[in-house]
């Protein structure tokens, strides 16, 4: 699966590699790769694999799940299909509580005691994956973990989870693509090295 996943993510380009003229990622983190998920909701055939994955993943990983939850924004589309496919319920976590209406941070009916997944579109140094579980553990969820599309598999990222007891289980990740874009030379071996190095150094 996680070859499979890479090869769609590759194939519809939503990797973007840029060594020369970096990227800067929510975390502020100026970066040569970024993966642009959203990009999959535009391609119907990959969009159709990966969803479906999403959904096997859940099923497999959390038999026990009764609701999914998307991060806002980009994990709320995939948590919406998934649990279409699943015949589950689903809603999604705001950033931030809304100032209007009802001042709801959590969107869609979640009562407590409900076993959670959360299903979020790229996992890097996890803080905001950890904000999304921790506003439904203080509703009264039972957070089973976390599905993610894609793991840049950074150190911090991994700490991070596991000290806040967070299981993330990723349908691909940065070492699994970046092999699979040098055999089918989207990048140079140099550029691979050169890719996990940056990773390795965070």
């Amino acid at each position: 699966m996680e070859r499979k996943i890479a090869e769609q993510l590759l194939s519809i380009k939503a990797v973007f590699l840029r060594p020369d003229e970096p990227f800067t990622w929510t975390s502020g983190i100026k970066s040569p790769i970024y993966c642009d998920n959203r990009l999959i909701l535009t391609a119907p055939a990959a969009r159709e694999i990966i969803e479906n994955a999403i959904a096997s993943t859940v099923k497999a990983a959390y038999p026990e799940a009764e609701v999914l939850m998307g991060t806002s924004t980009a994990g709320i589309a995939h948590a919406a299909i998934a649990a279409t496919i699943l015949g589950m319920p689903m809603g999604y976590v705001r950033a931030e509580a809304k100032t209007h209406g009802r001042g709801n941070k959590i969107e869609g009916r979640l009562e407590p005691g409900a076993k959670v997944v959360v299903i979020e579109d790229l996992i890097s140094t996890g803080g905001s994956v950890i904000d999304v579980v921790d506003a439904l553990r203080e509703a009264g969820a039972e957070v089973l973990g976390v599905v993610s599309i894609f793991t840049y598999g950074l150190r911090k990222g991994l700490e991070r989870l596991a000290a806040a007891g967070v299981k993330n289980v990723s349908l691909s990740n940065l070492d699994v693509l970046v092999d699979v874009a040098v055999e089918k030379n989207y990048i140079t071996p140099a550029q691979r090295t050169a890719v996990l190095e940056f990773r390795d150094s965070l």
